[in-house]
């Protein structure tokens, strides 16, 4: 039985060794800059403002990059009550030309998605009750 089982590995092992390498994941496409934007949410508010980012915003998001507005978006959270922020919104760029056209890519998703201009502003005025600015930053990316 022993014998059997060192045959079955030496035989596993040396159809591994035959296999092709794999092939490395496609690298996404290079970001230079990043812009990064910090929110706090109001007191109580940590789980609505969530929601918030989820239901409203990353759908507006993703209709940006599809046009292109950034290379990817990530939403940081933390519950640390002695940050400066509750909600953290990375998002990578290509260029500085890319991050001027950014805002207008994202109203124009918003535009799209919700083509009522008074229930977009009733959207920004609810928005406005759940968090307020703690900050932004453009920063380099280093590789």
């Amino acid at each position: 039985m022993r014998a059997f089982a060192l045959l079955v590995s030496a035989a596993a092992l040396g159809a591994c060794a035959h296999l092709p390498p794999p092939k490395p994941a496609a690298a996404p496409a290079a970001g230079t800059i990043a812009q990064i934007y910090y929110w706090r949410a109001k007191p109580g508010k940590f789980d609505e403002y969530t929601r918030y980012v989820t239901d409203i915003a990353e759908p507006i998001d993703a209709e940006a990059q599809r046009n292109g507005a950034f290379l990817a978006v990530t939403t940081f959270v933390t519950r640390d009550t002695t940050s400066a922020w509750t909600h953290m919104r990375l998002f990578v760029l290509r260029d500085s030309l890319q991050l001027r056209e950014m805002s207008a890519k994202l109203d124009a998703a918003g535009v799209k998605l919700e083509p009522d201009s008074v229930k977009r502003r009733i959207r920004g005025e609810y928005s406005a009750t759940l968090r307020e600015s703690a900050g932004r930053a453009t920063v380099a990316i280093l590789r």
